[in-house]
């Protein structure tokens, strides 16, 4: 049978109608603390489920390979202004492509437009922070694609501070002389000394990218300090803490920084995007980034990201005052890094607990660590729950929560231990049932930000469930 044109999704697929249901009930529900997540607007989700998701568009504006794309340019057209405006650049010095289907792709179009096939970058390693994509490689196999095309050498934090060796940087650099170094990350805490990176970069001739996916949105808001000023090129994700689309953009210089004469890098980065890797773009994302890059620009947006910052500065501080250790002490951002190792347990463990009591974060590789699948870490991040209007209070009561659920673990690991039998035990202890009911009880006095959840409030009243907490 053929779906009716005028069939919605819940009477043609109830099956998935149904799942998607309960996934906007998981969201409202729960306590969202993953970094790299946040929840969108309406008018973003109206975007990305729209007609624009018909259409072949491939080329760029005023010069498409497909007929019918008049209103297409016109909006990766605004999609490209308000991204300049957003960051304050000057449509002169800088031009951004839009067409990335997401932050990874966005990377790799940056190296296949910058690098020869095996010529040498360099990138914060995995382990102390960094992104696959910037290079991320062990001793057995070469992880990702991008250090199997190119040579990558990593660069690390110092495990002593848990910030940047910006030392160890510069001499491996002056010894590896790469061609591209890549700053960013994605669960670092910490500003970034741009002013070393770029030295450094001058001294091999090498040019700087800054991958600011998980930052961005403090950046256009003027909370961190902007890559611009020292980066050749800048990648971003959309969503994140810019709380837009799932979909990525690249930012490049289109003059010299020393001579201001006009270079090749839109052409250059253009042909690797389309029709080097990838293929049509996505017009309904591109749609959502101009609808989101307007919110950005408005006052409120940098209100938000003011409080996404002191939100998870709050967390972090009543962790520690729980006798939990934070990496560095702290963060100047949107995450902490919860270090689990004085503690004796994997971060794994703890993240599993988390999610029993309706808490999302993620187990996080911390410096030292030997594996990504049990590391020593939880990645904590505030730019979701901040969006649903949760205040530095709020944040102090979820850090009650989080050392709650902590304890639970905690009571049911050893050694001894499998991973199904702690799991089993966790699911069985009385208190995460209490836990799980006391969280949801509290998330759900908080606005939901893109949908309606007047029913799923009623269904939850009439299952004897409500809002209890009183700390908004």
């Amino acid at each position: 049978m053929i779906p009716s044109q005028s069939q919605s999704l819940a009477e043609w697929d109830p099956e998935i109608f149904n799942i998607i249901e309960e996934e906007k009930k998981r969201q409202w529900k729960g306590i969202e603390l993953i970094a790299s997540e946040n929840f969108t607007s309406r008018a973003v989700l109206e975007c990305l489920g729209s007609a624009l998701t018909n259409k072949y568009c491939e080329g760029f504006v005023g010069h498409r390979y497909y007929s019918g794309a008049e209103f297409c340019d016109q909006i990766e057209q605004l999609a490209m202004d308000r991204s300049l405006q957003a960051f304050g650049l000057d449509p002169a010095v800088w031009g951004v492509c839009v067409q990335p289907y997401s932050g990874s792709p966005a990377n790799f179009a940056v190296y296949t437009a910058l690098l020869q096939p095996h010529e040498r970058f360099m990138g914060l390693d995995l382990p102390h922070g960094g992104h696959l994509t910037h290079g991320f490689q062990t001793p057995k196999r070469k992880v990702s694609a991008t250090s199997l095309f190119w040579e990558s050498m990593p660069y690390r934090l110092n495990e002593a501070t848990g910030t940047i060796d910006t030392d160890m940087l510069h001499r491996t650099a002056l010894l590896f002389r790469p061609k591209l170094i890549v700053m960013g990350a994605s669960a670092y805490p910490r500003e970034y000394d741009y002013e070393r990176f770029r030295a450094t970069a001058d001294a091999v001739g090498a040019s700087l990218m800054m991958d600011m996916a998980h930052f961005s949105g403090l950046v256009a808001a003027g909370v961190l300090r902007s890559p611009f000023e020292f980066c050749d090129i800048v990648t971003t994700t959309t969503h994140k803490s810019l709380r837009g689309p799932r979909s990525g953009m690249i930012f490049y210089r289109k003059t010299d920084r020393k001579t201001g004469q006009k270079n090749d890098l839109q052409n250059r980065i253009e042909q690797a995007v389309f029709p080097g890797l990838q293929g049509g773009p996505h017009m309904h994302q591109i749609a959502a980034i101009a609808t989101q890059m307007k919110e950005v620009q408005l006052p409120e947006f940098r209100v938000y990201a003011q409080q996404v910052v002191r939100n998870a500065q709050a967390c972090a501080e009543a962790l520690i005052a729980l006798g939990h250790t934070v990496l560095t002490g702290g963060t100047d951002n949107h995450l902490l890094l919860w270090d689990l190792r004085p503690k004796n347990i994997q971060g794994a463990r703890v993240d599993l607990a988390l999610s029993k009591v309706a808490i999302t974060t993620n187990k996080n590789s911390l410096p030292g660590d030997k594996s990504a699948i049990n590391p020593g870490g939880v990645r904590i991040g505030s730019p979701a729950m901040t969006s649903r209007g949760l205040k530095e209070a709020d944040f102090r009561q979820i850090a009650t929560f989080i050392n709650r659920a902590f304890q639970i673990a905690i009571a049911h690991h050893g050694p001894s231990v499998n991973d199904d039998a702690f799991e089993a035990a966790v699911n069985a202890d009385p208190a995460t049932t209490q836990l799980r009911h006391e969280v949801e009880s509290f998330a759900m006095q908080f606005p939901m930000p893109g949908f309606d959840v007047t029913a799923y409030r009623a269904e939850a009243s009439a299952a004897g469930g409500g809002a209890t907490a009183t700390t908004q």
